[in-house]
C-alpha cells in the first residue's frame, strides 16, 4: 500500500537517522520532529536510504540508524529525476492532444529530455506550443505520481490493450518477472523511477526542438519522431539556459561556416565529407604549419602513409575483428582485397620495423597529419564534428619500459601548450584504467597506468578516474578542453598499447644482446583537425585571434585617388606575409567597414587624404577600437609581433 508522504511521518520522531544532502553529511535528524519536515526544507526531490533510490511518495519503512541522503535538483541524479518526470508530463500531453499516437522511450539526457513519438504527422513548432499549453495544465493539476509494482505479464496485458507496442516490446526485454508503473492523472507509463511527488513540482520547462529517430537507434527499424525539451527548478535558471542556447545558435560552426566561407558539404559528394575552401583552407594551413614546426622541435620525425592497405594488414592489426563496423566494404586490387585505412597505426608499424632497432635508438617518435576514413551513420553526422572523412594529427611512440613516464610527462606538457596556444586554458582529464578484459601482463599495465597518473600529478591536473574505461590494449588518459561558453570538447589522448607490438612482433635488440618488445604510445594533441576546427570556430564565435584569421587585415581606400597608396601598403603587408584584403571599390567607406567586420577581419587600415599627406596610418580593430597612428613600419612591426606570438 502507498501512504501520502506527510501522513507516512506525522508526529514520528526519528533520534537516530543520520541525514544528507546529496552525499555531504547535513545533520543528524533529532534536530527536526518530522522527516518529512526536513526532507522538505533542503527541497528534495527523491531519497536514498542506505544507498537504494526511492520515490518520497513510496518510502519504505525507516529504521534506526539508517543513512537517508536526500536527492535535490542540485545534483546529477535531481536532475534526472526531474526532467524524466517532466517527459513523463509531455508524453501524457501528447496522447492527451494526438491519441492516436504511441509513445516510445522518454528518458532524460544531458541538460534535458525527449520523448519518441510515433505518429503519422510531422509535428510542427505550432504543435510544441500546444504542447507545452496542455502540459502547463497537468503541471496545474498537481496530480501525484503513484508508482506500481506489478508482473511483467500484467504490464504485456496492459500495454497491449492500449496498443503501446513499443512498450510491450521493450518488456519483453527486461530481464526479472516484475517491474514498475508510474500513473498521474490516468496517464500510464513504464518506468523505474523514481519521479517526483507530483506534477505540480515542476516548475520550469521549455520544448526545444523536433527531429527524427529510428527506433531503438537502428535504422532498419521505423523512424519516430522526437520531441526534446528541458526543464529547471526555477524560472530564472530556465531563462539562463535557453539565454546560453541562444548564444550556441550563434557560434554554430555550421552556420559560421557558410558565413565566413570556410567549408561546405554537399550530397553530391557526399555526407560526412568535407570540401575546404579558400578562408578555411587557409586557417587549416596555418595549423598544420604550425604543428608541424613544433613536432620538428619536439624530435618527432614527420612521415606520410597510404590512404589504401591490403586486408591483411587490419586482419594482423585486429581492425577486422574488433572494428569492422566503422570500416567500409573491401575493394579488390589485382584480386586482392584492399580497405581503406581506418587508422594510420599499422603503418607506423612497419615503418619501425623497416630497420633492425636497438634499445639505443628509442624513443622512436613518428607522427603524420594522417587521413583516415570511418563508417558513421547519417543519423549522427553533425558538421565538422563527426564526419566521415577526417584528419588525426597522429603519432606513435615506440619506447622501453624505463622511458614510458617520461614519454608520457611530455606528450602532457605538448598538448598543454598546443591547447594553451589556440586559447583554451581549462580542462577536464581522465586517466582510464584496466577493463575486464585485457591484453598484457599485470605488471606492464601497473607500471603503465602509475605512469600515466605520476605524469598527471607532476604537471598538477586534476583528474577523474574512470576505473576500467581503459582500452583492452592499455590505460589511457583523455583531455577535453572547455570553450568560452563552458563547453567541453574530447581532443586530446594518450594511450599506452602492449598489443599492436605483439601481433606485429615489434622488436630492439637491448643492452643484453636479446630480443625485447618496445611499448607502444598511441597520442593525438588536438585528435581530428576537423573537429578541432569545428571547435576553434565556436570558441571563437568565428572571430579568429590574428594568427589564424584568414584575412588578417583589410585595406580600404575612402575614394579612388587613394587606390595607389592604398596597394602600396597591401603589397607591403603581403611582402611580410600578412594576410591582407584590398578594397578599393566605389562603394562608401562605411559600407568597406561594415564588410570587414561581418567577416572578421581582426584589422581594417583606412587610407584617405590625411593618411596620404601625413604618412600616417590608423588600425581600426574589428570590434570598433581605434589603435595608433602608426608609420607603415611601425604598422608592419605591431602586426608581425602580435602574429609571431599568437595573439
Amino acid at each position: 500500500m502507498i501512504f501520502p508522504f506527510f501522513k507516512y511521518f506525522y508526529c514520528r520522531r526519528y533520534a537516530e537517522i543520520i541525514v544528507r544532502v546529496d552525499g555531504g553529511i547535513e545533520r543528524n535528524i533529532s534536530e527536526f520532529s518530522e522527516l518529512d519536515k526536513y526532507l522538505k526544507k533542503v527541497n528534495a526531490l527523491a531519497v536514498r536510504i542506505n544507498g537504494c533510490l526511492s520515490d518520497l511518495s513510496s518510502l519504505p519503512a525507516i529504521k534506526d540508524s539508517d543513512i537517508v541522503e536526500a536527492v535535490s535538483f542540485d545534483s546529477d541524479q535531481g536532475k534526472e529525476i526531474y526532467r524524466h518526470s517532466t517527459s513523463h508530463v509531455m508524453a501524457h500531453a501528447v496522447k492527451l492532444l494526438f491519441p492516436e499516437v504511441r509513445v516510445a522511450i522518454g528518458p532524460s539526457i544531458q541538460d534535458g529530455f525527449y520523448y519518441d513519438f510515433d505518429i503519422d504527422r510531422t509535428f510542427t513548432p505550432e504543435d510544441l506550443a500546444s504542447i507545452e499549453a496542455e502540459m502547463e495544465k497537468l503541471i496545474r493539476k498537481d496530480s501525484p505520481f503513484v508508482r506500481r509494482e506489478i508482473t511483467k505479464d500484467e504490464a504485456i496485458g496492459l500495454f497491449g490493450e492500449m496498443g503501446e507496442q513499443y512498450k510491450v516490446e521493450l518488456l519483453r526485454d527486461i530481464p526479472g518477472g516484475s517491474v514498475s508503473v508510474y500513473e498521474e492523472d490516468g496517464f500510464i507509463d513504464l518506468c523505474r523511477g523514481p519521479h517526483l511527488s507530483s506534477t505540480g513540482k515542476i516548475a520550469a520547462f521549455k520544448l526545444l526542438s523536433i527531429a527524427g529517430a529510428y527506433w531503438r537507434g537502428d535504422e532498419k527499424n521505423k523512424m519516430l519522431q522526437r520531441i526534446y525539451g528541458t526543464s529547471f527548478s526555477n524560472p530564472k535558471d530556465l531563462r539562463k539556459y535557453l539565454d546560453f542556447l541562444e548564444e550556441v545558435k550563434k557560434r554554430d560552426h555550421r552556420r559560421l561556416g557558410r558565413e565566413l566561407d570556410l567549408f561546405s558539404i554537399n550530397d553530391e559528394v557526399g555526407p560526412g565529407l568535407i570540401l575546404w575552401h579558400p578562408n578555411g583552407a587557409l586557417i587549416r594551413k596555418t595549423i598544420e604549419d604550425f604543428w608541424r614546426d613544433e613536432h620538428m622541435k619536439a624530435d618527432y620525425q614527420l612521415l606520410y602513409s597510404p590512404h589504401i592497405a591490403r586486408l591483411d594488414l587490419w586482419r594482423t592489426s585486429g581492425h577486422v575483428d574488433f572494428y569492422s563496423e566503422n570500416m567500409y566494404s573491401p575493394m579488390e586490387v589485382e584480386g586482392a582485397p584492399y580497405e581503406i585505412k581506418p587508422m594510420n597505426c599499422p603503418f607506423h608499424i612497419h615503418i619501425y620495423k623497416s630497420s633492425l632497432r636497438s634499445y639505443r635508438d628509442l624513443p622512436v617518435r613518428y607522427a603524420e597529419l594522417g587521413t583516415v576514413y570511418r563508417y558513421e551513420r547519417s543519423g549522427v553526422l553533425h558538421g565538422l564534428l563527426r564526419v566521415r572523412g577526417f584528419t588525426q594529427d597522429d603519432a606513435h611512440i615506440f619506447t622501453r619500459e624505463d622511458q614510458i613516464e617520461e614519454e608520457i610527462i611530455q606528450v602532457v606538457d605538448f598538448i598543454l601548450f598546443i591547447l594553451r596556444t589556440f586559447g583554451f586554458e581549462q580542462f577536464d582529464t581522465y586517466l582510464s584504467t584496466r577493463p575486464e578484459k585485457y591484453v598484457g601482463s599485470d605488471e606492464h599495465w601497473e607500471k603503465a597506468t602509475a605512469a600515466l597518473e605520476s605524469a598527471l600529478r607532476a604537471k598538477g591536473l586534476a583528474f577523474s578516474l574512470d576505473e576500467g574505461g581503459g582500452a583492452f590494449y592499455g590505460p589511457k588518459i583523455d583531455i577535453k578542453v572547455k570553450d568560452s561558453l563552458g563547453r567541453a570538447w574530447q581532443c586530446s589522448t594518450i594511450q599506452v598499447d602492449f598489443n599492436l607490438p605483439e601481433r606485429f612482433d615489434m622488436t630492439f635488440r637491448g643492452a643484453d644482446g636479446r630480443e625485447h618488445r618496445p611499448i607502444m604510445i598511441h597520442r593525438a594533441l588536438m585528435g581530428s583537425l576537423e573537429r578541432f576546427f569545428g571547435v576553434l570556430v565556436e570558441h571563437y564565435a568565428g572571430a579568429f585571434p590574428l594568427w589564424l584569421a584568414p584575412v588578417q587585415v583589410s585595406v580600404l581606400t575612402i575614394s579612388e585617388k587613394h587606390a595607389a597608396f592604398a596597394g602600396e601598403i597591401a603589397s607591403g603587408m603581403k611582402r611580410k606575409g600578412i594576410r591582407v584584403e584590398l578594397n578599393t571599390d566605389s562603394e562608401k567607406i562605411g559600407n568597406k567597414i561594415r564588410k570587414s567586420t561581418l567577416k572578421k577581419v581582426p584589422y581594417a587600415v583606412v587610407i584617405g587624404d590625411k593618411e596620404m599627406e601625413q604618412d600616417s596610418i590608423g588600425l581600426r580593430k574589428r570590434n570598433g577600437e581605434n589603435a595608433g597612428p602608426f608609420t607603415l613600419d611601425e604598422l608592419m612591426s605591431f602586426l608581425c609581433e602580435e602574429i609571431n606570438h599568437r595573439r
